[in-house]
């Protein structure tokens, strides 16, 4: 299999010389193409600070992350914008969406910065939107829609490049249960039909279920990981809950 995301040796430090941090601590993992990877920690267990370095948010300490043959450590400048805005799709807690912009808008705007056709953004935005289930709110702003259609928007704008890699920020973190099964299941068909590449962050296990492999979080450290294979998803959900029991107090607010 194609390695899309391939993480070797990283740390990250935070403060002065005097009060050092450490919040990634000689993390080293792969994703495979078509993989749908959660990553599960507690509340400082440094989940967010890798996916904030995955995504070129942050920058690493030391070691070297790639995506497809590319050091993205040492992207820069013109380029660093390019791999941002051309092999990465985003997905936000708080969507991220522009206000003053109609979801057709706000999912088109990264292929009109690529100054595709008219007619190519159309059949494209109209594609994506019948695969999300959001053709009926195309022409709404956000305040006009509910969380559950703001994310699948967000998640539309995110895949609508074909990027190498979605990551996916505690997505349904600002969702009802429905809203966020609903997200999760549209996220099931992007990786299964469509074979989008997803890394997403989430403290919470019914999210992490739907992946197909779970990587848990310990003090900047991977502590285990866990594949679905054959398993029902209630099954692969009672494995998580298993490994977060073990990890007992420290995954308090993990649920």
């Amino acid at each position: 299999m194609e390695n899309i995301l391939k993480v070797e040796k990283i740390e990250k430090y935070y403060g002065s010389r005097s009060s050092l941090t450490k919040a990634i601590d000689n993390i080293s993992l792969e994703v495979e193409k078509g993989e749908f990877v959660a990553i599960m920690g507690a509340s400082g267990s440094g989940k967010t600070t890798l996916l904030n370095c995955i995504s070129t948010i942050d920058k690493v300490t030391s070691g070297h992350i790639f995506v497809g043959e590319e050091d993205i450590t040492k992207l820069k400048g013109n380029a660093l914008n390019k791999f941002r805005r051309e092999e990465l799709g985003f997905i936000f807690q708080d969507f991220n969406l522009l206000d003053t912009l109609t979801a057709y808008e706000n999912i088109a705007l990264a292929l009109t910065i690529q100054n595709e056709t008219i007619k190519v953004i159309e059949q494209k935005v109209n594609k994506v939107a019948k695969q999300l289930d959001i053709e009926m709110v195309l022409n709404k702003y956000p305040y006009q829609m509910s969380g559950g259609q703001k994310q699948r928007v967000s998640s539309a704008r995110a895949i609508i490049t074909n990027p190498k890699l979605i990551l996916a920020d505690e997505p349904t973190g600002a969702l009802d249960s429905k809203s966020a099964r609903m997200l999760l299941e549209r996220f099931n068909y992007l990786n299964e039909e469509l074979k989008a590449t997803i890394l997403m962050v989430t403290h919470d296990a019914f999210t992490a279920s739907y992946a197909t492999r779970v990587i848990f979080i310990k003090d900047g450290k991977i502590f285990n990981e866990i594949h679905k294979g054959n398993d029902s998803r209630k099954e692969f959900f009672d494995k998580i809950i298993d490994v977060v029991t073990l990890l007992g107090g420290d995954y308090s607010d993990a649920l």
